[in-house]
Order: C-alpha cells, then sequence, then structure tokens
C-alpha cells in the first residue's frame, strides 16, 4: 500500500523565489519520484485569507503559484493537486475540531505567537488564531500518513496527531494517525543580504524576474573587501552560498579551488551566479507561459470531483459518530 504524502502551496505570494524553490517544491519533487509514495498537493488559499484578503490578489497568487508548480515538475501528473476551497468538508471538518480543541491549546501555538508580536494583538484575525484547526482537517481527511513540515510547523502536526487520537479514543478509530517528516537537510537560501530569503526582507531572486532583474539582483548581492588576489572562504560568502545551488559536484570543486587559491574576484563569480540562475529560470518561465489559467482550472475542476469523493466520505463517517447524522 501507498504511503500517502500531504502538503501545501503557499498562495501568500504572486510567486516562488529560489527559496520556496529549493526549500520546499525541490524537496517534494524527490519524494514524488519514489513508486511508494503518494503526493497529495493543495492549494493554501484557505490559509492565505488569514494574510491576503484581495481577490484579485489572491486569485492570481494561487493561479501562478500551480502554474509554478507545474513548470518545475518534470512529472506533474505524479501529484495529486486540488483546492481546498472546492471541498466543503475541510470547513465543515474544521467545525468539528475547534469544538473538540481546548482554548489554551491554540494560544500556545508558536507561529500564531510570533505573528502577534510582529502586529498588534487587535489586528490578528480570528482565522489566523484558529489556523491550526484548519490545518489538522487538510491533514486527517485524506488519511494522510507523512507530512513534510519545517520545525516551525512541527507544534503544527503534533496538535493534529493528539486530535485525531483524541477522536478515535472518544468515537471510535476513524483518523490515520499522521508522522511529521521534518525537513532537515534542505539547503538553506541566502537573500542577496546573506540572511535567508524572504518575500519580507525584500532579499529575494524571484523565478520569474527578467534577465535584467536578476542582473540587477545578483549584482547587490553583499561581499567583503578582499582583493582579486586574496584567497577567499567560499563557505563564508554570499555569492557562492547561492550559486553551489547550481553546480554539478565537478563544477563545485572547481570554483571552490578558484576561491581558496587566488586569482577569483567577486564580479567574476557574480557573473557566473547569473549565467546560472538564467541557464535554470528560462526553460521554466518558458514553460510556465505556456500554461493558461483555464488549462489549471480545468484540472482543478477535475481533481475537486476526487477529492470530495474522499472527503465527503470521511464527513459522514465523522457526522454519524458525533451524532450530527440520525
Amino acid at each position: 500500500m501507498k504511503k500517502r504524502i500531504l502538503t501545501g502551496i503557499q498562495t501568500t505570494a504572486e510567486q516562488f523565489h529560489l527559496w520556496n524553490y529549493f526549500g520546499a517544491v525541490r524537496p517534494m519533487l524527490e519524494l514524488a519520484k519514489d513508486p511508494n509514495n503518494e503526493v497529495f498537493l493543495f492549494t493554501a488559499n484557505m490559509h492565505s485569507f488569514t494574510v491576503v484578503q484581495d481577490w484579485d490578489a489572491l486569485r492570481k497568487n494561487t493561479l501562478n503559484a500551480l502554474k509554478l508548480f507545474l513548470a518545475v515538475s518534470p512529472t506533474p501528473e505524479t501529484f495529486f493537486i486540488y483546492n481546498p476551497a472546492m471541498v466543503p468538508a475541510h470547513a465543515q471538518l474544521t467545525w468539528v475540531t475547534l469544538c473538540l480543541t481546548n482554548m489554551w491549546v491554540l494560544e500556545r501555538m508558536h507561529a500564531f505567537k510570533d505573528k502577534v508580536q510582529k502586529w498588534k494583538q487587535n489586528e490578528a484575525s480570528v482565522g489566523l488564531f484558529t489556523y491550526p484547526s484548519l490545518m489538522a482537517m487538510d491533514i486527517l481527511l485524506y488519511d494522510a500518513n507523512n507530512v513534510p513540515v519545517w520545525k516551525d510547523q512541527k507544534q503544527h502536526v503534533e496538535y493534529t496527531r493528539d486530535l485525531a487520537m483524541k477522536f478515535n479514543r472518544i468515537y471510535g478509530e476513524t483518523f490515520v494517525i499522521p508522522e511529521a517528516v521534518i525537513q532537515k537537510d534542505v539547503a538553506i537560501v541566502p537573500g542577496i543580504d546573506g540572511q535567508k530569503m524572504s518575500k519580507s526582507k525584500n532579499n529575494y531572486i524571484w523565478l520569474l524576474d527578467t534577465e535584467k532583474q536578476i542582473l540587477k539582483r545578483v549584482k547587490q548581492i553583499a561581499t567583503d573587501a578582499k582583493r582579486i588576489e586574496d584567497p577567499k572562504n567560499p563557505d563564508e560568502c554570499n555569492v557562492y552560498n547561492i550559486l553551489k545551488l547550481f553546480l554539478s559536484p565537478e563544477e563545485n570543486i572547481s570554483i571552490r579551488k578558484r576561491y581558496i587559491d587566488w586569482g577569483l574576484s567577486y564580479k567574476e563569480v557574480k557573473d557566473y551566479l547569473y549565467e546560472k540562475i538564467i541557464e535554470f529560470v528560462i526553460p521554466i518561465q518558458q514553460k510556465f507561459d505556456a500554461i493558461s489559467d483555464e488549462e489549471v482550472k480545468k484540472m482543478l475542476q477535475i481533481n475537486a470531483k476526487k477529492a470530495n469523493e474522499i472527503a465527503t466520505k470521511k464527513v459522514d463517517e465523522v457526522y454519524k459518530k458525533i451524532g450530527f447524522i440520525l
């Protein structure tokens, strides 16, 4: 029996940057190569609504995220891609999770507390507070075995596990108990300032940037004051730490030697990085442009039928066990 792996595509930004790809998308592409895995991939637009509440922006973000994922995936048919907003069960069973969740459980969630610290307490929505309950239903509705997450999301999966075990204990075996898969060995992509690449820090390089925009960004990457003739530590260089993501093992050995020896200028290595990024993004941009909005919408309509079949069965089972259906 295949192992079901479930994850979502964020739709809070208009597209992916390099960190989104190398940190989140590429690991999913690797998981999909295993014939023993069944990958469910959903658009997190219901989740993004806690932040993005402009109709046009949310719609464009969702379409772009899906088109980009299809563009970067050599075998998109290996993923089951769907939109939870087209599956009423997500909202239906979230109410059940909320009624079975004590206030203090959600109050201690790190992600919520971190965001409240950035904003004012009274600016945080109820949706942001109850976000983990929606995430729990995303997972439990489809009997997911594994959920790839970052360390800051592990607590949400632990809450999901506790919730599933609580329900099973009270009402009988109903939900699969999911396991969090912590992504430890995923490349960290620094931004042009050396910090972790992030939209909020404005230090990113988008996959759909023009050649001119990418060149400008690469030129802005922070470097030290070492001269051409000085040996350099590649691991301490922001340029190299982005460049290495695009290199073959042989290319990596060669460029590291150039750093450690002498005669390598930062201009030269920035030019090399620019060439590698362009070589990487051009095929993606061409595939992206070839995918129409209607093609994406059609895919979601088709997949919504299967998602609804799975989810409706779970809703019926839950509703009967808790007494909603007589």
